[in-house]
């Protein structure tokens, strides 16, 4: 095990339908990093992150998770998952946003069981910690996309996860409010000092905000501190995506990918 990795991604491939879709993937997550997976659409992000999960299981290759092999790890507690805006949510649902949050100790203290005042507290802290305190007494169907999600975070932190993966957290945000939500996110990892994975196409958004980035396209082309992959030129980025890319210079002298 690498001293204090949370990840290990070791020399792993998966095989769909008779086609690789990842091919000897080399990935490690630091202890307290904030790690933004990004590619183009069809790259395999979202089944490197089904194998990390222990859902799929690679064909070649082994993942460790605290040093343990995902195959043997059950402290699945360490580990918060949000998936990406779920748009079929019942937006008629009749929970507020503590009593949603409160369903992430469930796992923990049984479906039955009563909140006590440590729990309650818990609920409020991780409702603050996205932004959302003086929702909590709203119903989860009357907020926006954006709002909505924060919550799922805040539902996921509850339980104290040290690692939270999220797959396409800003699907269904207003555009608007993308860099504040990041913004949330990377505060999530400086003050409470969570790790992050994150799967997003807002290279450009996020660089500020990560300590380091892969870029995944059945290979890993990219892994490393965010200074690095800054220095990548076009025509490597262009490589990597298939297509023609262009960095445009924005806040704090990072580029966006276009």
């Amino acid at each position: 095990m690498k001293e204090h990795a949370i990840i290990e991604v070791d020399n792993v491939s998966y095989r769909y339908e008779g086609e690789n879709v990842l091919e000897h993937i080399h990935l490690t997550v630091p202890k307290g990093a904030f790690l933004g997976l990004v590619g183009p659409n069809g790259s395999g992000k979202s089944t490197l992150l089904k194998c990390i999960l222990g859902i799929l299981k690679p064909k070649d290759g082994q993942i460790r998770l605290f040093g343990i092999d995902s195959r043997k790890f059950k402290d699945w507690s360490k580990i918060g998952y949000v998936s990406q805006k779920a748009n079929s949510f019942n937006s008629g649902f009749p929970a507020t946003v503590f009593e949603v949050v409160a369903m992430g100790l469930v796992s923990k203290k049984g479906l039955f069981r009563f909140l006590n005042k440590t729990d309650k507290n818990k609920v409020k802290q991780a409702i603050a910690n996205v932004g959302m305190s003086e929702f909590s007494a709203r119903n989860i169907g009357e907020l926006s996309g954006g709002q909505q999600q924060r919550v799922f975070i805040a539902r996921a932190l509850v339980s104290e996860p040290q690692l939270l993966i999220l797959d396409e957290p800003t699907v269904g945000v207003d555009a608007g409010n993308v860099e504040s939500f990041y913004s949330m996110l990377g505060d999530l990892n400086q003050n409470l000092g969570i790790t992050l994975l994150l799967v997003t196409h807002d290279i450009g958004t996020i660089t500020d905000k990560v300590t380091h980035i892969a870029c995944l396209n059945k290979y890993l082309h990219f892994h490393g501190e965010t200074e690095k992959f800054e220095e990548m030129k076009k025509d490597e980025l262009s490589n990597f995506y298939g297509h023609h890319v262009q960095v445009l210079e924005h806040g704090h002298a990072h580029g966006r990918i276009q």
